[in-house]
């Protein structure tokens, strides 16, 4: 269980990212729903993986 926590924040940099490049390979860069979700995954991920990462450590 503590693995897949430790990954969390990556799993979802990884999805806000794959959203990004679909969106580029498909020419669909005009949606402001899309592109607002894949920054707000890839942020939370960032943060997430920062938080739980230095609470598994400490």
């Amino acid at each position: 269980m503590k693995g897949l926590l430790k990954n969390l924040g990556l799993v979802l940099i990884l999805a806000g990212v794959i959203i990004l490049i679909a969106c580029s390979f498909t020419g669909n860069v005009n949606n402001n729903a899309i592109l607002g979700t894949s920054a707000i995954l890839v942020v939370v991920g960032l943060i997430s993986y920062i938080v739980i990462n230095k609470r598994i450590a400490d």
